[in-house]
């Protein structure tokens, strides 16, 4: 209908510019009406088009929230995750966390090992000469 009204607006608009033939003898004299009419089925097609937007948006509102109801069953049906009981009590207090340092140490017979190697090779080859 508002194709239709704009269809006539515009030929009325050429009637009186001049350029076009006059048709239709029950179509309104002027071109103020059509005009009008137009912007009537325009308005209405904007209510229809909005109600239809708010229409899928609720749908796909709903839809996601029942998505969302699923996951959570499904998750609440789950089995629930067993952590191993370590024995702690409260008032035990803190437990002590083992170090991550080496814990190798080098015995003291060892230490200066090798500078004292090095120098008694200098001196056998001191000797020898």
């Amino acid at each position: 209908m508002r194709d239709k009204e704009r269809t006539l607006t515009r030929h009325k608009q050429r009637e009186v510019r001049g350029k076009a033939e006059p048709r239709g003898g029950s179509f309104p004299g002027t071109a103020e009406q059509p005009l009008y009419r137009k912007q009537v089925f325009a308005a209405a097609l904007k209510r229809v088009n909005k109600q239809l937007s708010r229409i899928h948006k609720l749908e796909a509102r709903t839809a996601n929230v029942e998505a969302a109801r699923r996951a959570l069953a499904l998750r609440r049906a789950a089995q629930p995750v067993q952590y191993p009981d370590g024995g702690d009590i409260a008032h035990e207090g803190m437990r002590p966390r083992p170090s991550k340092r080496r814990q190798t140490q080098v015995s003291g017979s060892k230490i200066g090992r090798a500078s004292q190697a090095t120098k008694t090779a200098q001196a056998a080859k001191d000797s020898r000469g």
